[in-house]
Order: structure tokens, then sequence, then C-alpha cells
């Protein structure tokens, strides 16, 4: 064992030691949280504007504070661009994460000292946490590419701005340095095809251990460098040992992964955003991922079938459930105050507090009440693909609300990597798997309101040639799941396989 891998383990046990005290102490360490966000908001104008010297609970913050999202945050964000101090969190933010937002166009998230501090942390007691549960810290001695945007950052406002992987880019410590890849001048690229290009030139001949990113564009770089080295990445990299994702459900990539790969590696899946990391998966055995509950950020969950009404009801995490879908609502040392963050999660374990990701609060459809969400089209893809071998490399599902002939229905949009075995029986599994799922769409098929859903095929490259042409090829941007409208399903129909 190297001197490296050995120090690994004994700083994975000193921070699994720290941690296990709030991790076996959840609700005083959200108490606490809850106390030092409210003590340091007293300071600002937005405190001052919501009354904090009167909030002594939490019910006393539910009835100054209601919940926003960045449109409703956006004035205050204009005063700190404009360079007034003390406006959200004391003093001013060190950077702006810069973000694209649906309705407000740009959004500007504001990063704190403290906040960027928790967000390092998190990202590095993963791993810590992975080598404490597992053993394994070998791989420290490899390479690691994280692949991730520019770290180009701008100065605006007198605020260092750029996207947030850029941002974290500058905290990989130094003891990691050398490991790292690819090079700060192949990372600083901003075309992906040429920047992925580059990563597979640098990476071919180096032993790599450690590969990070969102799956869709980690997927893109396995199959270049199979294209190039006619290998598996696997063969190519003998050592490679533990993938780490965020952003995306793994589970419809893996079998296309480890058909890539040649193998089964281990991996660790994030919960990281611009406004907060909020969890990582804790363990290889257990299913979800452990809520950060002493990270400067507190949280508060909205059922989401009620998220819209008028007055919906904010709990704490002393009073969630099992198995309830709810809308995420944060408030961080970044200044970010009752913030719907627009995810939501369910909760798979209460002790210790583990939640997944279940979709976004405006990503579902309920064109006809039925609200199906993301958690159950990419569980009934999961099931699919391994009762029929099927590969997918990506998927999207929409409403399909006036067809020229017969009842209304949902269509899967799917590229394919391999075909299924059968495609009436993977088309099958995905119904079935959803009336299990969702009583709602269940009543609408044995109603006759909806038929079964389609499944459209979309040709090898339709998914990525979509985002290229609007614009959100590469980097963090995602694939949209689901949708209530045609928007995606209309813009991926010139890339429909003719069947």
């Amino acid at each position: 064992m190297s001197f490296k891998s050995f120090a690994a383990k004994i700083f994975a046990s000193r921070v699994a030691k720290k941690n296990k005290k709030w991790i076996e102490n959840p609700i005083e360490a959200q108490e606490r949280v809850f106390t030092y966000l409210i003590t340091n908001g007293l300071k600002t104008k937005f405190g001052k504007d919501h009354n904090f010297s009167s909030i002594a609970s939490h019910n006393d913050f539910i009835g100054n504070v209601p919940i926003r999202d960045y449109e409703q945050l956006k004035a205050y964000v204009e005063e700190i661009k404009e360079g007034n101090l003390n406006v959200l969190w004391p003093g001013k933010p060190i950077y702006f994460a810069k973000t694209s937002g649906t309705t407000s166009g740009v959004k500007y998230i504001p990063i704190t000292k403290s906040s960027i501090k928790h967000q390092v942390n998190a990202s590095r007691n993963a791993i810590l946490n992975y080598i404490e549960e597992t053993g394994n810290s070998s791989f420290v001695n490899g390479r690691m590419i994280f692949l991730q945007g520019s770290p180009v950052l701008e100065s605006k406002f007198g605020i260092k701005t750029g996207r947030l992987s850029g941002i974290s880019a500058h905290y990989v410590p130094s003891y990691l340095q050398k490991n790292r890849l690819p090079s700060w001048e192949t990372n600083c690229i901003e075309d992906w095809e040429k920047k992925v290009d580059k990563i597979v030139e640098e990476t071919e001949n180096e032993n790599m251990t450690v590969i990070a990113g969102i799956p869709s564009w980690v997927q893109m770089y396995f199959e270049k460098l199979t294209l190039k080295t006619s290998k598996k990445v696997g063969e190519l990299f003998k050592n490679f040992q533990l993938f780490i994702y965020g952003g995306v459900n793994y589970e419809p990539y893996r079998a296309k992964f480890e058909g890539l790969i040649g193998k089964r590696v281990d991996s660790i899946e994030l919960f990281p955003a611009s406004e907060g990391f909020f969890a990582y998966q804790d363990s290889q055995t257990e299913m979800g991922m452990l809520l950060l509950l002493n990270s400067g950020i507190f949280y508060e969950f909205v059922k989401a079938e009620d998220f819209f009404s008028e007055n919906p009801e904010r709990i704490t995490i002393k009073d969630v459930q099992l198995g309830v879908n709810y809308a995420m609502v944060i408030s961080t040392d970044a200044g970010l105050w009752a913030y719907n963050l627009g995810d939501t999660v369910q909760f798979v374990s209460l002790k210790p507090y583990r939640v997944i990701v279940s979709g976004r609060i405006k990503h579902f459809i309920s064109a006809f009440g039925e609200h199906v969400i993301a958690k159950e089209v990419e569980e009934a893809m999961k099931i699919a693909i391994e009762e029929t071998n099927a590969k997918v490399n990506e998927f999207s599902v929409a409403p399909k609300t006036n067809p020229v002939d017969g009842l209304p229905y949902h269509e899967w949009l799917i590229e394919f990597e391999e075909l299924p075995s059968n495609m009436e029986k993977f088309s099958n599994s995905l119904e079935q798997s959803m009336k299990r799922q969702n009583s709602y769409y269940l009543d609408l098929i044995d109603g006759k309101i909806l038929k079964p859903l389609v499944v459209t095929r979309i040709k090898p490259g339709g998914f990525q040639n979509y985002m290229k042409a609007i614009g959100k090829f590469g980097g963090q941007n995602k694939v949209q799941r689901l949708s209530n409208d045609r928007k995606v399903a209309d813009g991926l129909q010139k890339f429909v396989v003719n069947e």
C-alpha cells in the first residue's frame, strides 16, 4: 500500500467519525443550521425586509418568509450586482454561478465563502465515505478525470462568474492536482466535441482509476475512446474502479455503460447544484443518498401534489415520511431563503435520512390528471431494459393529446444503442410498470381515456443533435426526461426513425 493510499484511509476514518455526530443527531443538526442562518440573516437587507429579528422558530420563519423561486429573488440579486453589501448574506458573494433558467433567462446564483467550503467538503467527503465503507483506497494513486465545464471565470459586477463545475475546478486539493486530468488548457475548450476529442487524446495512455461526470456526456467520452482504440474502456484502463456521477439517474445508462466498460465498477451518486450540495451516496448496498444536514443548508419539504396550492404545508425533516414525493425548499449560507430548488425528492430511509431525486416540480406529465413523475418513467425503463436486453442511449416522454386517430397517449421517444430482443415485450413492460406505479395512469388506461403508450425510435445521435440545435450540448446540460407539453418531443421529430 502506498503512503498516499494509507493516508487516504486515515483521513477517511477521521471524517467518518466527525460526520457520525450529526448523522446520529439529525434534528439537532438542522436546528443548529437554522439558528446559524437566521443569526447571519439578521445583518442583511433581506433579513430586515422579512423581520428576522422576530424569528425564533420554524413557524415564525414560515410566517415571515414565503417560498420563492429565482424570479422572485431576482431584485435582491440585482442589488448585489450594483455593488451593494449585506443584501442576502453578510458581505458579498465571492462567485456567481451562472446557469440558464426556463423563465428567468440567465440566472446568477450567489456563492459565498462559507457555501463554497461546504460544496468542496461534500464532494471530498463522498469519496472519503466510499473509502471508509469499502476499504478501497488504491484508486488515489491513479489518474482521475472530471468531465466538466470550462474553469475560465469572467468578472461580472466585480464578482467572478462562471459555471459551477468551472468554479469547482479551482478547488481541487493540491494532493490531487498531479492525478487530475484533463489539462487546464483542455478543460478551457468551449466546443464540447473538440474538448472530448482532446480528452481522449490526453487520457488514452494513462492509468485512469476514477472518472466523473454526467452519464450522457461520459458515455460520449467512452464511445470516442472505444472508436479510437478498438478496446473496451475496462481493457484500456485496467485499474478503472470508480464512476462518480450526478444530475440524472444512472440506471437507464447502466447496461450501455457496462457494455462499453466491459465490467461492472463501483459508482457514487451525487446531488449537487449551483444552489448547494445536498446529498451523496453513502452506501454501496443501501438505496438513496445521505441528505447533508450539517452543511449550511436548512431544508423544508412540501408535498408535490400540494405545492401549487395557495398555502401548502411546509415541514422539516422531523415530519417527513417514506415514499412521499416532496418539493425541496432550501435556505442557505449563500443567502437563498425558502428557495424553491425545483427538484422533487422521496425519502427511502429515515435513519439515516436518505433521499432519491424523483424529478422536477415542473417536469411531469399530467395532461389528463395522471401526474407521472421522472422516478416512475426511469423505473419503468430500467425494468424494460433488463427484461429485453436492450441498451438505451437517451429517452424522453411527452403526452400526445390530439392524435390524428384514436385516443391520446404517452409517447416515449427512445434512442436505442441495441434494440430490445422483442419490441412488443419492451413496450408492454413499460406499460405494465407505469400502471403498477401510478394508479391514476392505470385508471385512465382502464377507463379508455388514454390508450397504451407508444414507443417512437430516435435515430443514433438524434438526442445529441437536438441538444446542439437548442444550444445545450455538453457540460452540465441534461435532456429533459419528461414534459407536460410537446416542445421536446416536437424538436425530436426530425430525428425519428421512419419504420
